[in-house]
């Protein structure tokens, strides 16, 4: 139903704020609805416009923490991925290293770390449930 769906995505929201943001804007319809005088109709839609545009606000917000920290997680994998070797260059003595050849060992690292796999895994537990 569409009430326990809204209370379901401000339950999943990140920050704590939000969710308390959230369940006020909520509540606060029946003490605006006891303060009506008249017709309730136009004041329940204005109602749910604000519940609609802040969940919205919040949920597009959400998105893009979530793409933030996607990106961290995948730059930390193919960091730990790097290890100390500069990308899996082993520099012998007496054997020169190029830039190039490095700049290749990096670019293999960050395809083959697995952050595709981890990310893939990790970012649907992170969604909003809608």
């Amino acid at each position: 139903d569409l009430v326990g769906g809204i209370h379901e995505t401000v339950a999943s929201l990140h920050l704590d704020s939000w969710k308390i943001e959230m369940t006020d804007i909520i509540n606060r319809i029946s003490q605006v609805l006891s303060n009506t005088t008249g017709g309730k109709t136009p004041t329940i839609q204005l109602w749910m416009r604000s519940v609609i545009h802040r969940l919205n606000h919040y949920k597009a917000e959400h998105k893009a923490m979530l793409k933030e920290a996607a990106t961290l997680l995948e730059l930390a994998l193919w960091k730990v991925n790097l290890g100390d070797n500069e990308g899996g260059v082993v520099e012998n003595e007496g054997v020169r290293t190029t830039r190039g050849s490095r700049k290749r060992a990096r670019k293999a690292v960050c395809v083959t770390s697995g952050a595709g796999i981890v990310v893939k895994n990790v970012v649907p537990f992170l969604c909003l449930k809608s």
